[in-house]
């Protein structure tokens, strides 16, 4: 299994734009061959212990059964017509691949 953690901070005050266009997409990535989770997640609220990333900046949680799988979502056409739609609002964008650690 890959787990990807992908940090993305939208220019100010896009958040919530960028964030809409991530949710019409997702259908089409979770048909995809090997797609185990894809999802969005904020800040939690209140709990006093963590570093929060901010307002404008959610990440992308994914799980994938192989790399193979991951590499083919990279290459998909929705997401190169997702990446074109909200490339003039993301300020940054950090993409973690990870591996368990049996």
């Amino acid at each position: 299994m890959i787990h990807v953690i992908a940090v993305i901070t939208a220019k100010p005050g896009l958040r919530d734009a960028v964030l809409r266009e991530f949710r019409a997409n997702m259908p089409a990535v979770h048909t995809e061959r090997g797609c185990i989770e894809y999802a969005p997640a904020i800040d939690a609220e209140g709990m006093g212990f963590q570093t929060p990333f901010g307002t404008d900046t959610f990440v992308a949680i994914e799980k994938w059964e192989s790399a193979d799988a991951l590499k083919a979502h990279a290459a998909a056409p929705h997401m190169k017509a997702y990446a074109a739609k909200t490339k003039d609002m993301i300020a940054s964008r950090t993409i973690h691949v990870l591996s368990p650690a049996d």
